[in-house]
C-alpha cells in the first residue's frame, strides 16, 4: 500500500519538476477544503491544486489533499476520529472560462483512529479509490472555489473495510494561487 503512494507520490513530483524547467505558465494553489460524507461526519483539512500549461493546456488538474474528521465532527466530540490523505488528477472542461466543470479520480489512504483497544480487532485503514464530479469558478482575483460530489467505489463494511467510510461525499474547496 506505501509502495503504491510512494510511486503515484514520485511520479507526480517527477512529472511537476520536468514541467518546471520547460515553462513559467504553471499554476499552483493552496487552499481549505471542506467534506461532508453523507449521513456521517464533517471532515476539514487542506488542499494544493496543480496545472501547467504544458500539460492539455492547464486542462488536467494533479490534487493532492489531507482531510481529517479531527478539525470537523471529532473536534471535541466522541466522533470516530479518521484521516484522508488523497492524490487525485481531474479533467478540467472549459478551462478558459471562469466557471468550468470538472471531472476526476482519486486514491489515498483512509484511516479510522477508535482510541480504544476493544475496537483494535475491527479494520482501521484501507486504499481509497473514488470518483468526483462538479464546478470549480475562478474569481477575478487569485482565488477560486470548487464544489464537488464524490463515490468512494471502496466504501466501508465494518469486515475487511473501515466501517465510517461511507460512498457518498461533498466538498467545498477554497483555493489562493500562489
Amino acid at each position: 500500500m506505501n509502495k503504491i503512494l510512494t510511486t503515484i507520490t514520485i511520479s507526480l513530483l517527477f512529472t511537476l519538476l520536468i514541467s518546471a524547467q520547460t515553462t513559467n505558465q504553471q499554476n499552483l494553489k493552496a487552499g481549505i477544503v471542506f467534506q461532508k460524507t453523507q449521513s456521517l461526519y464533517w471532515e476539514n483539512g487542506v488542499g494544493f491544486d496543480y496545472s501547467s500549461a504544458n500539460i492539455l493546456d492547464n486542462k488536467i488538474h494533479f490534487k493532492a489533499t489531507f482531510l481529517s474528521s479531527r478539525l470537523g465532527s471529532a473536534f471535541n466530540s466522541n466522533a470516530i476520529k479518521q484521516d484522508n490523505f488523497i492524490v487525485g488528477a481531474d479533467w478540467r472542461f472549459r478551462s478558459e472560462k471562469n466557471l468550468q466543470i470538472m471531472v476526476g479520480l482519486n486514491t489515498g489512504v483512509f484511516k479510522a483512529h477508535y482510541d480504544d483497544p476493544i475496537f483494535d480487532v475491527l479494520p482501521s485503514s484501507t486504499i481509497l479509490l473514488s470518483a468526483e464530479t462538479g464546478l470549480t469558478y475562478q474569481f477575478k482575483f487569485p482565488m477560486s472555489a470548487i464544489l464537488s460530489v464524490g463515490y468512494n467505489l471502496r466504501n466501508g463494511d465494518g469486515v475487511g473495510i473501515p466501517g465510517s467510510l461511507f460512498p457518498v461525499f461533498y466538498k467545498l474547496g477554497f483555493y489562493y494561487s500562489l
